[in-house]
């Protein structure tokens, strides 16, 4: 029988773990749908390799530095086989791979962010340097008991920092880093006019952005059910809640943006990440509030990030992770406590200490990584590049190549058919 629970588990997270990475082929269509057509190769590209080198990074550094566990021994350790480091059956293994998919959403939220104008190398450095060091560092103190943060946090406000599946330790720190990337890269060239107009970038294609929002959707039950990581854990009210936030995102979001469809879309997502944090303590109903506030909290953040700060983050990623993200941490301490029908166990003020610290990490992040690289080897495509946008100019080839006779020009010269194909 406890061969049978443990490989129970094992089976379990790893399902998870699936649907997370599947999560990331919806990171990269709903940034193909919104990027423009010039740019849909190198978005595709981007999210793929960022995920390869998150996890090699954190492999041999993240995971230790979060959870003072490596993978430097023999299988049978590994798959615990012998001695009694490492769970029965490899579930280790798949705890990592489960984690590891967390961890890559990091680059991938940010990616979003700076599309269009950031050149590929440096992005994957800083990809390294994040989900190596950075992401490690905060996820370690929340959900790996490093330095006795959560006991300090407990002992202080009677309860600790609560973030079931990662509204702040994931969305708001991917959030957040992006800011500080996005306001290091600069604005895209031509999207704000001296005068302050705003010069209007349509999404290229709806339908990819609907379609990477589902996909992002429907993984996301594996994100919010499965960080129970042990079947034993699960819960069908972190199910429920998770699909109640989803609508109410999804309807705030439509009313307040005037049946505006990126706004549906990525109102759902709002939604799902602000209920991450306290999927597993809220009532339903607590849940649909939690999505509707952030639905509309995205709209006008979104709104005001464009149009009033002139900050370009694309795909709004800074409003949906960041500020969704931060909004989850805070209202799980609300919705909660058992005065409004949750579970209790959670505290207000350690969910707004929390939240703080991982806001004031996470920017402090981006500022610092984005700010370095761009000092030392430039984040910023050269005018001809961006022009011609980053997938002639890094890959050499478009999304529909047979209309762009340009593709396999290499001469750094802009010339009247590169002009027609951008």
């Amino acid at each position: 029988m406890e061969s049978t629970s443990v490989g129970g588990d094992v089976l379990f997270i790893l399902l998870g773990a699936i649907m997370v990475l599947a999560m990331h082929a919806g990171f990269a269509f709903l940034e193909v749908g919104t990027v423009r057509r010039k740019n849909q190769v190198n978005a595709l590209v981007k999210i793929l390799t960022d995920f390869a080198i998150s996890t090699c990074a954190y492999f041999f550094i993240g995971y230790s530095v979060a959870y003072g566990i490596d993978f430097l021994v023999s299988a049978k350790v590994l798959t615990g086989s012998v001695g009694t480091g490492f769970a029965p059956k490899g579930y280790d293994l798949v705890k990592f791979f489960f984690l590891a998919t967390f961890a890559a959403a990091i680059p991938a939220i940010v990616s979003g962010g700076i599309a269009e104008r950031a050149k590929f190398w440096p992005q994957l450095c800083a990809t390294a340097l994040i989900t190596g060091f950075f992401y490690p560092g905060f996820e370690g103190l929340i959900w790996g008991t490093r330095l006795g943060f959560q006991d300090w946090m407990s002992a202080t406000f009677g309860a600790s920092f609560h973030d079931f599946a990662g509204s702040v330790v994931v969305h708001a720190f991917g959030g957040w880093v992006a800011l500080g990337a996005v306001v290091t890269l600069g604005a895209r060239r031509g999207r704000y006019r001296k005068s302050g107009d705003v010069v209007g970038i349509p999404p290229s294609n709806i339908p990819f952005l609907a379609l990477g929002a589902w996909i992002l959707s429907v993984g996301w039950f594996g994100f919010n059910v499965m960080s129970a990581q042990k079947l034993g854990g699960i819960s069908g009210l972190v199910a429920l809640n998770s699909l109640m936030a989803m609508v109410g995102g999804v309807i705030t979001s439509l009313v307040v943006s005037r049946n505006d469809p990126g706004f549906v879309h990525n109102g759902a997502l709002a939604g799902l990440v602000a209920v991450c944090a306290g999927s597993d303590v809220m009532h339903p109903l607590g849940a649909l509030a939690t999505g509707g506030i952030a639905g509309a909290l995205f709209v006008w953040a979104f709104n005001q990030c464009q149009n009033k700060w002139k900050i370009d983050d694309v795909l709004g990623v800074w409003p949906l992770h960041g500020f969704c993200g931060a909004l989850g941490g805070i209202v799980c301490g609300i919705f909660g406590q058992e005065a409004l029908g949750g579970l209790g166990g959670v505290s207000l003020p350690a969910q707004l200490v929390g939240t703080g610290l991982g806001v004031a990490v996470a920017a402090a992040t981006g500022f610092l990584v984005y700010g370095l690289l761009n000092r030392l080897v430039g984040l910023r495509l050269t005018p001809e590049q961006e022009y011609r946008g980053a997938d002639l100019s890094i890959h050499h080839i478009g999304a529909y190549p047979e209309e762009e006779v340009s593709a396999y020009d290499d001469s750094p010269t802009v010339t009247d058919d590169d002009r027609r194909a951008a």
